[in-house]
């Protein structure tokens, strides 16, 4: 956990830490994604040393050249070998499935990487079989106290962001990191775009934060079409920066929606989006609600990671923030930015068409109370604790 100056204890991400060395021992190659600046680095530091000979960065000119002849400099090497920013030299993908289907050879591989799309794609079609993956995302809160879950929704979870001496820092970090993003990473996506044309598209993600999304209003307004948008929109979710809620349907008597919702999966970046840098700018803004919705979609995220998430909407407008589904369990959650939430004709619906086990109501107030049989408001104080 971090302590309340913001340091990093003696935990250091344990549940990162454990999938990992669990990942290890079944393969012999584990993947690492996540965004830019998450802490994939110093995880990956936790196990091997940056001045071990089992470390690469191929962002290093000495990683590049140690890696000339691939072949001969890993299958020397025994354990835990780390290979950084791997997705920079496609051509080392054949030669790690060689050597994890040698026997003789006596090391795990741990490789990191950012932009997920183009690593992916090498890792399904060359390493098939071979690896495990771990997602590694910014802090979440059950990583930090429960006294800065505020501090969390406000500067987001990417750890620069997050240990920022003060929020003036922490907003200039964001903003620097979103430049950078579009700057370096756009022809890496393969997108032919500007990167003043994308952030502008990402000003308009920010204002369609929690709603359904319709690619007919950006592809109007930056002039290209739907398709091309989607493009744009699936771009960003391959590199951890957007979440696309998918839509449950089922045959049902009533019309249901069938688009996406999105959300910015780091509220600190949808803050730069919306020029919010302080708590009470935040607490000012009308996408107040909109922001904390997909920061506590988030939290219900982190916390019920074996479950499959969706959101449901019909055009009569009953609808569910967020569905979880694990088997033949569904939860079923909305989230509410109220004093004192009631039963509304929305949840009973819900609750009924989709088969609930259970419904939540989370709410920013301090007690939990019941509504109906199986339908609870709960404090967003408990997804914390």
């Amino acid at each position: 956990m971090l302590d309340f100056q913001g340091k990093l204890s003696s935990m250091k991400r344990l549940f990162y830490t454990e999938q990992i060395k669990t990942a290890l021992k079944r393969a012999k190659i584990a993947v690492i994604t996540g965004p830019r600046q998450c802490g994939k680095t110093t995880i990956a530091r936790s196990f091997v040393s940056e001045k071990s000979i089992n470390y690469f960065d191929l962002e290093d000119p000495v990683s590049l050249q140690r890696l000339k002849e691939p072949m001969t400099e890993l299958s020397r090497l025994k354990g835990v070998v780390v290979i950084d920013e791997v997705q920079r030299m496609p051509t080392l993908f054949p030669i790690l499935r060689v050597l994890a289907d040698r026997k003789s050879v006596q090391c795990r591989f741990l490789l990191l990487g950012s932009v997920a799309p183009e690593m992916m794609r090498n890792v399904s079609e060359t390493l098939a079989g071979r690896t495990e993956t771990i997602e590694l995302t910014p802090f979440s809160s059950d990583e930090i106290l429960q006294k800065q879950t505020e501090r969390l929704w406000l500067r987001g979870g990417f750890p620069s962001s997050f240990l920022a001496r003060n929020e003036k820092d922490s907003f200039s970090w964001r903003k620097n990191y979103i430049d950078t993003l579009l700057r370096l990473d756009l022809s890496l996506l393969g997108l032919n775009l500007s990167p003043e044309t994308m952030h502008r598209f990402w000003y308009m993600l920010a204002h369609c934060h929690a709603n359904i999304w319709n690619a007919a209003d950006p592809a109007r307004s930056l002039g290209i079409s739907e398709t091309t948008v989607r493009r744009y929109l699936d771009a960003l979710t391959g590199i951890y920066m957007i979440r696309q809620l998918k839509p449950w349907h089922e045959n049902l008597s009533k019309r249901q929606v069938k688009a996406p919702k999105i959300y910015f999966r780091d509220s600190g970046l949808l803050h730069v989006m919306l020029s919010v840098e302080s708590r009470n700018q935040l607490y000012l803004h009308p996408r107040l609600g909109a922001s904390w919705e997909g920061f506590i979609i988030e939290t219900l995220l982190h916390r019920n990671r074996d479950t499959s998430p969706y959101y449901w909407s019909t055009y009569s407008g009953a609808e569910l923030d967020l569905l979880l589904i694990k088997g033949n369990k569904r939860i079923g959650y909305e989230i509410k930015r109220s004093d004192a939430p009631s039963l509304t004709a929305s949840m009973r619906i819900a609750f009924s068409d989709l088969k609930l086990q259970k419904l939540y109501v989370v709410y920013p107030g301090k007690i939990s109370y019941a509504l109906a049989k199986n339908i609870e408001v709960i404090s967003a104080n408990s997804l914390f604790a």
